[in-house]
Protein backbone atom coordinates (compact mmCIF):
# COMPACT_ATOMS: atom_id res chain seq x y z
CA UNK A 1 0.00 0.00 0.00
CA UNK A 2 1.56 3.34 -0.97
CA UNK A 3 2.05 6.13 1.46
CA UNK A 4 -0.81 8.65 0.64
CA UNK A 5 -3.30 5.24 0.25
CA UNK A 6 -2.33 4.41 4.00
CA UNK A 7 -2.49 8.22 5.03
CA UNK A 8 -6.24 8.71 3.59
CA UNK A 9 -7.09 5.38 4.71
CA UNK A 10 -5.77 5.85 8.72
CA UNK A 11 -7.64 9.18 8.60
CA UNK A 12 -11.01 8.45 7.46
CA UNK A 13 -11.33 5.39 9.42
CA UNK A 14 -9.78 6.47 12.46
CA UNK A 15 -11.40 9.48 13.36
CA UNK A 16 -12.39 10.01 16.90
CA UNK A 17 -15.72 11.37 15.59
CA UNK A 18 -18.95 8.75 15.64
CA UNK A 19 -20.30 10.93 12.80
CA UNK A 20 -20.24 9.66 9.28
CA UNK A 21 -18.12 10.90 6.85
CA UNK A 22 -18.64 14.31 5.30
CA UNK A 23 -19.05 14.70 1.36
CA UNK A 24 -15.12 16.20 0.64
CA UNK A 25 -13.61 12.94 2.34
CA UNK A 26 -15.82 11.10 0.06
CA UNK A 27 -15.09 12.65 -2.84
CA UNK A 28 -11.21 12.52 -2.15
CA UNK A 29 -11.79 9.14 -1.46
CA UNK A 30 -13.48 8.70 -4.96
CA UNK A 31 -11.12 10.64 -6.82
CA UNK A 32 -8.02 8.96 -5.41
CA UNK A 33 -9.83 5.93 -7.45
CA UNK A 34 -10.06 7.49 -10.71
CA UNK A 35 -6.09 8.88 -10.73
CA UNK A 36 -4.60 5.71 -9.48
CA UNK A 37 -3.28 4.23 -12.38
CA UNK A 38 -1.79 1.11 -11.25
CA UNK A 39 -4.52 -1.61 -11.31
CA UNK A 40 -3.27 -3.60 -8.70
CA UNK A 41 -3.47 -0.39 -6.33
CA UNK A 42 -7.02 0.36 -7.17
CA UNK A 43 -8.09 -3.14 -6.14
CA UNK A 44 -6.74 -2.28 -2.92
CA UNK A 45 -7.98 1.05 -2.23
CA UNK A 46 -11.50 -0.14 -3.80
CA UNK A 47 -11.36 -2.84 -0.77
CA UNK A 48 -10.60 -0.45 1.96
CA UNK A 49 -12.80 1.93 0.81
CA UNK A 50 -15.88 -0.13 0.31
CA UNK A 51 -15.42 -0.48 4.02
CA UNK A 52 -17.54 3.10 4.31
CA UNK A 53 -21.37 3.02 3.97
CA UNK A 54 -21.40 5.78 1.56
CA UNK A 55 -18.91 4.48 -0.98
CA UNK A 56 -20.64 1.57 -1.07
CA UNK A 57 -23.77 3.50 -2.66
CA UNK A 58 -21.74 5.12 -5.27
CA UNK A 59 -23.12 2.84 -8.27
CA UNK A 60 -20.96 4.75 -10.93
CA UNK A 61 -17.57 4.37 -9.24
CA UNK A 62 -18.39 0.79 -9.15
CA UNK A 63 -19.33 0.62 -13.18
CA UNK A 64 -16.29 2.72 -13.61
CA UNK A 65 -13.28 0.52 -11.54
CA UNK A 66 -14.91 -2.36 -13.06
CA UNK A 67 -15.41 -1.64 -16.74
CA UNK A 68 -11.33 -0.40 -16.44
CA UNK A 69 -10.22 -4.08 -15.16
CA UNK A 70 -12.47 -5.59 -17.86
CA UNK A 71 -10.82 -3.66 -20.19
CA UNK A 72 -7.42 -4.36 -19.10
CA UNK A 73 -8.93 -8.51 -18.62
CA UNK A 74 -7.64 -8.20 -15.49
CA UNK A 75 -10.73 -10.54 -14.27
CA UNK A 76 -8.84 -12.42 -11.00
CA UNK A 77 -8.65 -8.66 -9.88
CA UNK A 78 -12.69 -8.17 -11.03
CA UNK A 79 -13.58 -11.11 -8.99
CA UNK A 80 -11.29 -10.16 -5.97
CA UNK A 81 -13.28 -7.07 -5.87
CA UNK A 82 -16.56 -8.23 -6.32
CA UNK A 83 -16.43 -11.72 -3.82
CA UNK A 84 -15.25 -8.88 -1.01
CA UNK A 85 -18.40 -7.31 -1.20
CA UNK A 86 -20.55 -10.11 0.05
CA UNK A 87 -19.27 -9.86 3.62
CA UNK A 88 -20.91 -6.67 4.23
CA UNK A 89 -24.43 -6.04 4.89
CA UNK A 90 -25.67 -4.79 2.09
CA UNK A 91 -25.38 -8.53 0.44
CA UNK A 92 -28.77 -9.07 2.30
CA UNK A 93 -30.91 -6.07 0.01
CA UNK A 94 -31.56 -8.08 -3.18
CA UNK A 95 -30.57 -3.96 -4.95
CA UNK A 96 -26.68 -4.32 -3.59
CA UNK A 97 -26.64 -8.39 -5.04
CA UNK A 98 -28.15 -7.11 -8.40
CA UNK A 99 -25.21 -4.76 -8.73
CA UNK A 100 -22.93 -7.49 -8.41
CA UNK A 101 -24.90 -9.66 -10.69
CA UNK A 102 -24.76 -7.21 -12.96
CA UNK A 103 -20.95 -6.17 -13.13
CA UNK A 104 -20.31 -9.45 -13.16
CA UNK A 105 -22.46 -9.85 -16.65
CA UNK A 106 -20.73 -6.54 -18.21
CA UNK A 107 -17.54 -7.99 -17.61
CA UNK A 108 -18.56 -11.43 -19.66
CA UNK A 109 -18.16 -13.60 -16.52
CA UNK A 110 -21.76 -14.73 -16.54
CA UNK A 111 -20.48 -17.94 -14.54
CA UNK A 112 -19.78 -15.86 -11.49
CA UNK A 113 -22.67 -14.33 -11.93
CA UNK A 114 -24.75 -17.20 -11.72
CA UNK A 115 -22.91 -18.23 -8.70
CA UNK A 116 -23.51 -14.82 -6.80
CA UNK A 117 -27.73 -15.46 -7.58
CA UNK A 118 -27.00 -19.03 -6.39
CA UNK A 119 -25.57 -18.27 -3.39
CA UNK A 120 -28.58 -15.45 -2.60
CA UNK A 121 -30.30 -18.03 0.23
CA UNK A 122 -27.00 -18.37 1.95
CA UNK A 123 -26.12 -14.53 1.98
CA UNK A 124 -29.47 -14.30 3.40
CA UNK A 125 -30.95 -12.35 0.33
CA UNK A 126 -34.72 -13.00 -1.33
CA UNK A 127 -34.49 -13.67 -5.14
CA UNK A 128 -37.44 -12.23 -7.24
CA UNK A 129 -37.96 -11.44 -10.24
CA UNK A 130 -36.17 -8.66 -9.78
CA UNK A 131 -32.77 -10.56 -9.73
CA UNK A 132 -34.02 -12.80 -12.02
CA UNK A 133 -33.82 -10.64 -14.39
CA UNK A 134 -30.71 -9.02 -13.62
CA UNK A 135 -29.67 -12.81 -14.37
CA UNK A 136 -30.88 -12.82 -17.49
CA UNK A 137 -29.32 -9.71 -18.39
CA UNK A 138 -25.97 -10.81 -17.25
CA UNK A 139 -26.14 -13.60 -19.77
CA UNK A 140 -27.29 -11.19 -22.31
CA UNK A 141 -24.40 -8.97 -21.59
CA UNK A 142 -21.90 -11.50 -21.51
CA UNK A 143 -23.20 -12.52 -24.99
CA UNK A 144 -24.07 -15.98 -23.91
CA UNK A 145 -27.54 -15.26 -26.14
CA UNK A 146 -28.02 -19.28 -26.15
CA UNK A 147 -27.93 -19.88 -22.64
CA UNK A 148 -30.89 -17.04 -22.02
CA UNK A 149 -33.61 -19.25 -23.14
CA UNK A 150 -32.60 -22.28 -21.02
CA UNK A 151 -31.99 -20.21 -18.17
CA UNK A 152 -35.27 -18.50 -18.95
CA UNK A 153 -37.22 -21.72 -18.84
CA UNK A 154 -34.85 -23.75 -16.26
CA UNK A 155 -35.35 -21.45 -13.42
CA UNK A 156 -38.85 -19.94 -12.46
CA UNK A 157 -40.71 -23.50 -12.19
CA UNK A 158 -37.77 -24.23 -9.51
CA UNK A 159 -37.92 -20.64 -7.76
CA UNK A 160 -42.14 -20.06 -8.00
CA UNK A 161 -40.57 -17.27 -9.90
CA UNK A 162 -43.15 -15.49 -12.51
CA UNK A 163 -41.19 -13.99 -15.56
CA UNK A 164 -42.59 -10.40 -16.38
CA UNK A 165 -42.52 -8.06 -19.08
CA UNK A 166 -38.66 -7.44 -18.67
CA UNK A 167 -37.98 -11.38 -18.37
CA UNK A 168 -39.72 -11.64 -21.48
CA UNK A 169 -38.26 -8.78 -23.42
CA UNK A 170 -34.74 -10.03 -22.22
CA UNK A 171 -35.41 -13.52 -23.85
CA UNK A 172 -36.61 -11.34 -27.14
CA UNK A 173 -33.21 -9.21 -27.43
CA UNK A 174 -31.25 -12.47 -27.34
CA UNK A 175 -33.37 -14.46 -30.04
CA UNK A 176 -33.01 -11.15 -31.88
CA UNK A 177 -29.23 -10.82 -31.34
CA UNK A 178 -28.79 -14.68 -32.73
CA UNK A 179 -30.62 -14.03 -35.45
CA UNK A 180 -33.60 -16.39 -34.26
CA UNK A 181 -35.98 -13.30 -35.20
CA UNK A 182 -39.09 -16.38 -35.34
CA UNK A 183 -38.25 -17.55 -32.15
CA UNK A 184 -38.28 -13.85 -30.52
CA UNK A 185 -41.80 -13.52 -32.54
CA UNK A 186 -43.21 -16.82 -30.87
CA UNK A 187 -42.15 -15.18 -27.48
CA UNK A 188 -44.60 -12.19 -28.32
CA UNK A 189 -47.49 -14.86 -28.64
CA UNK A 190 -46.30 -16.55 -25.26
CA UNK A 191 -46.59 -13.48 -23.37
CA UNK A 192 -49.60 -12.50 -24.88
CA UNK A 193 -51.44 -16.43 -23.96
CA UNK A 194 -50.00 -16.01 -20.40
CA UNK A 195 -51.34 -12.63 -19.85
CA UNK A 196 -48.29 -10.39 -19.48
CA UNK A 197 -48.90 -7.46 -21.80
CA UNK A 198 -46.36 -6.33 -24.09
CA UNK A 199 -44.40 -2.97 -23.80
CA UNK A 200 -43.22 -0.17 -26.32
CA UNK A 201 -39.75 -2.16 -25.05
CA UNK A 202 -41.40 -4.95 -26.72
CA UNK A 203 -42.31 -3.79 -29.89
CA UNK A 204 -39.18 -2.44 -30.80
CA UNK A 205 -36.96 -4.87 -29.65
CA UNK A 206 -39.01 -7.04 -32.41
CA UNK A 207 -38.85 -4.27 -34.62
CA UNK A 208 -35.20 -3.64 -34.52
CA UNK A 209 -34.65 -7.29 -35.24
CA UNK A 210 -36.83 -7.93 -38.39
CA UNK A 211 -36.18 -4.53 -39.92
CA UNK A 212 -32.60 -4.88 -39.06
CA UNK A 213 -32.67 -8.16 -40.43
CA UNK A 214 -33.65 -7.26 -43.74
CA UNK A 215 -36.92 -8.87 -43.18
CA UNK A 216 -39.66 -5.38 -43.51
CA UNK A 217 -42.28 -7.37 -44.77
CA UNK A 218 -42.56 -8.71 -41.38
CA UNK A 219 -41.31 -5.85 -39.29
CA UNK A 220 -44.64 -3.67 -40.87
CA UNK A 221 -46.65 -6.67 -40.09
CA UNK A 222 -45.18 -6.05 -36.16
CA UNK A 223 -45.63 -2.59 -36.79
CA UNK A 224 -49.51 -3.00 -37.61
CA UNK A 225 -49.91 -5.18 -34.45
CA UNK A 226 -47.84 -2.65 -31.98
CA UNK A 227 -50.39 0.17 -33.20
CA UNK A 228 -53.28 -2.65 -32.77
CA UNK A 229 -52.06 -2.94 -29.53
CA UNK A 230 -52.59 0.68 -28.96
CA UNK A 231 -49.35 1.63 -28.88
CA UNK A 232 -47.76 5.02 -30.16
CA UNK A 233 -44.39 4.45 -31.75
CA UNK A 234 -41.45 6.83 -30.51
CA UNK A 235 -38.30 7.87 -31.68
CA UNK A 236 -37.09 4.01 -31.70
CA UNK A 237 -39.58 2.64 -33.71
CA UNK A 238 -39.37 5.15 -36.62
CA UNK A 239 -35.23 4.30 -36.88
CA UNK A 240 -36.24 0.78 -36.51
CA UNK A 241 -38.28 0.82 -39.58
CA UNK A 242 -35.82 3.59 -41.47
CA UNK A 243 -32.72 0.97 -40.91
CA UNK A 244 -35.27 -1.47 -42.67
CA UNK A 245 -35.92 0.80 -45.42
CA UNK A 246 -32.34 2.12 -45.88
CA UNK A 247 -30.55 -1.64 -45.70
CA UNK A 248 -33.11 -2.16 -48.38
CA UNK A 249 -31.93 0.61 -51.08
CA UNK A 250 -35.16 2.60 -50.78
CA UNK A 251 -33.65 5.73 -49.94
CA UNK A 252 -36.60 8.73 -50.88
CA UNK A 253 -38.59 6.74 -48.47
CA UNK A 254 -36.35 6.93 -45.70
CA UNK A 255 -35.52 10.67 -46.20
CA UNK A 256 -39.65 11.23 -46.55
CA UNK A 257 -39.80 9.21 -43.45
CA UNK A 258 -37.55 11.32 -41.58
CA UNK A 259 -39.24 14.33 -43.47
CA UNK A 260 -42.81 13.51 -41.82
CA UNK A 261 -41.42 12.70 -37.99
CA UNK A 262 -43.08 15.71 -37.02
CA UNK A 263 -46.33 14.93 -37.93
CA UNK A 264 -46.16 12.70 -35.15
CA UNK A 265 -44.81 15.25 -32.68
CA UNK A 266 -41.55 13.68 -33.34
CA UNK A 267 -37.62 14.75 -34.13
CA UNK A 268 -34.37 12.73 -35.78
CA UNK A 269 -32.07 12.00 -33.26
CA UNK A 270 -28.31 11.17 -34.28
CA UNK A 271 -29.55 7.53 -34.79
CA UNK A 272 -32.26 8.67 -37.69
CA UNK A 273 -29.25 10.65 -39.33
CA UNK A 274 -26.51 8.15 -39.17
CA UNK A 275 -28.70 5.83 -40.84
CA UNK A 276 -29.36 8.40 -44.25
CA UNK A 277 -25.53 8.68 -43.85
CA UNK A 278 -25.11 4.78 -44.11
CA UNK A 279 -27.30 4.81 -47.05
CA UNK A 280 -25.70 7.32 -49.24
CA UNK A 281 -22.39 6.26 -48.43
CA UNK A 282 -23.35 2.78 -49.04
CA UNK A 283 -24.93 3.84 -52.59
CA UNK A 284 -21.68 5.99 -53.79
CA UNK A 285 -23.76 9.42 -53.16
CA UNK A 286 -21.05 11.16 -50.90
CA UNK A 287 -22.69 14.87 -51.55
CA UNK A 288 -25.93 14.12 -49.93
CA UNK A 289 -24.05 12.14 -46.77
CA UNK A 290 -22.02 15.35 -46.42
CA UNK A 291 -25.04 17.31 -46.59
CA UNK A 292 -26.98 15.39 -43.90
CA UNK A 293 -23.72 15.88 -41.81
CA UNK A 294 -23.64 19.30 -42.07
CA UNK A 295 -27.48 19.79 -40.96
CA UNK A 296 -26.93 17.68 -37.49
CA UNK A 297 -25.96 21.10 -35.68
CA UNK A 298 -29.11 22.83 -36.71
CA UNK A 299 -30.98 19.70 -35.86
CA UNK A 300 -29.65 19.74 -32.25
CA UNK A 301 -27.53 16.22 -32.95
CA UNK A 302 -24.25 15.58 -32.05
CA UNK A 303 -21.97 13.10 -34.03
CA UNK A 304 -20.94 10.21 -32.50
CA UNK A 305 -18.67 7.11 -33.28
CA UNK A 306 -20.67 5.38 -35.80
CA UNK A 307 -21.31 8.71 -37.81
CA UNK A 308 -17.62 8.82 -38.25
CA UNK A 309 -17.07 5.25 -38.69
CA UNK A 310 -20.00 6.09 -41.43
CA UNK A 311 -18.02 9.00 -43.17
CA UNK A 312 -14.66 9.06 -42.60
CA UNK A 313 -14.02 5.92 -44.72
CA UNK A 314 -16.18 7.22 -47.67
CA UNK A 315 -14.47 10.18 -47.95
CA UNK A 316 -11.02 8.76 -47.46
CA UNK A 317 -12.16 6.31 -50.80
CA UNK A 318 -13.19 9.24 -53.13
CA UNK A 319 -10.20 11.34 -51.87
CA UNK A 320 -11.59 13.65 -49.55
CA UNK A 321 -8.52 13.80 -46.81
CA UNK A 322 -8.98 17.25 -46.01
CA UNK A 323 -12.63 16.63 -44.62
CA UNK A 324 -11.74 13.35 -43.25
CA UNK A 325 -8.65 14.92 -41.34
CA UNK A 326 -11.75 17.69 -40.01
CA UNK A 327 -13.70 14.86 -38.47
CA UNK A 328 -11.19 12.46 -36.84
CA UNK A 329 -10.02 15.34 -34.86
CA UNK A 330 -13.60 15.88 -33.93
CA UNK A 331 -13.78 12.28 -32.96
CA UNK A 332 -10.83 12.76 -30.61
CA UNK A 333 -12.07 16.00 -29.24
CA UNK A 334 -15.35 14.37 -28.33
CA UNK A 335 -13.96 11.37 -27.06
CA UNK A 336 -15.67 9.32 -30.17
CA UNK A 337 -12.90 7.73 -31.65
CA UNK A 338 -12.76 5.92 -34.69
CA UNK A 339 -10.38 3.17 -35.18
CA UNK A 340 -6.75 3.14 -35.16
CA UNK A 341 -6.68 1.68 -38.50
CA UNK A 342 -9.16 3.91 -39.89
CA UNK A 343 -7.01 6.96 -38.71
CA UNK A 344 -4.01 5.28 -39.90
CA UNK A 345 -5.87 5.21 -43.38
CA UNK A 346 -6.22 9.07 -42.62
CA UNK A 347 -2.64 9.84 -41.96
CA UNK A 348 -1.47 7.92 -44.78
CA UNK A 349 -3.84 9.52 -47.47
CA UNK A 350 -2.30 12.91 -45.75
CA UNK A 351 1.22 11.93 -46.44
CA UNK A 352 0.47 11.41 -50.47
CA UNK A 353 -1.19 14.83 -50.52
CA UNK A 354 2.02 16.26 -49.69
CA UNK A 355 -0.05 16.88 -46.10
CA UNK A 356 2.78 15.61 -43.99
CA UNK A 357 2.45 18.39 -41.71
CA UNK A 358 -1.29 17.64 -40.90
CA UNK A 359 -0.56 13.68 -40.68
CA UNK A 360 2.17 14.48 -38.54
CA UNK A 361 -0.19 16.69 -35.94
CA UNK A 362 -2.97 14.18 -36.20
CA UNK A 363 -1.22 11.41 -35.07
CA UNK A 364 0.57 13.31 -32.13
CA UNK A 365 -3.50 14.63 -31.30
CA UNK A 366 -4.09 10.43 -31.49
CA UNK A 367 -1.35 9.86 -29.22
CA UNK A 368 -2.00 12.41 -26.56
CA UNK A 369 -5.87 11.29 -26.03
CA UNK A 370 -5.92 7.88 -26.57
CA UNK A 371 -3.74 5.87 -29.24
CA UNK A 372 -0.77 4.20 -28.67
CA UNK A 373 2.90 5.10 -30.24
CA UNK A 374 3.29 1.21 -30.98
CA UNK A 375 -0.39 0.92 -33.07
CA UNK A 376 -0.79 4.90 -34.89
CA UNK A 377 2.26 5.47 -36.96
CA UNK A 378 3.82 8.43 -37.42
CA UNK A 379 4.51 9.39 -41.41
CA UNK A 380 7.98 9.26 -41.86
CA UNK A 381 7.47 5.55 -40.28
CA UNK A 382 4.37 5.08 -42.92
CA UNK A 383 6.52 5.91 -46.11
Amino acid sequence: MSFHSRLLYRSFFTSSSATAPTHPTLKIMVDDLYKERNLKRVVEKFKQFSECDRFRCKDGIYAVTIRRLASAKRFSSIEEIIEDQKKYKDISREGFVIRLISLYGKSGMFDHASKTFDEMPKLKCERTVKSFNALLTACLDSENFDKVHKVFRELPSNLSINPDVFSYNIVIQAFCEMGSLDSALSMLDEMEKKGVSPNLITFNTLLNGFYGGDRFSDGERIWGRMKKSNFVPDIRSFNAKLQGLVLGGKMAEAVKLVEELGTWGLKPDIFSFNALIKGFCHNGNLEKAKMIYSELAQNDCVSNRSTFQTLVPCLCKNGDFELALKLCKESISSRSFVDVALLQVVVDGLVKGSKVVEAKKLVELGWVNSYSHSSLKMPTEVE
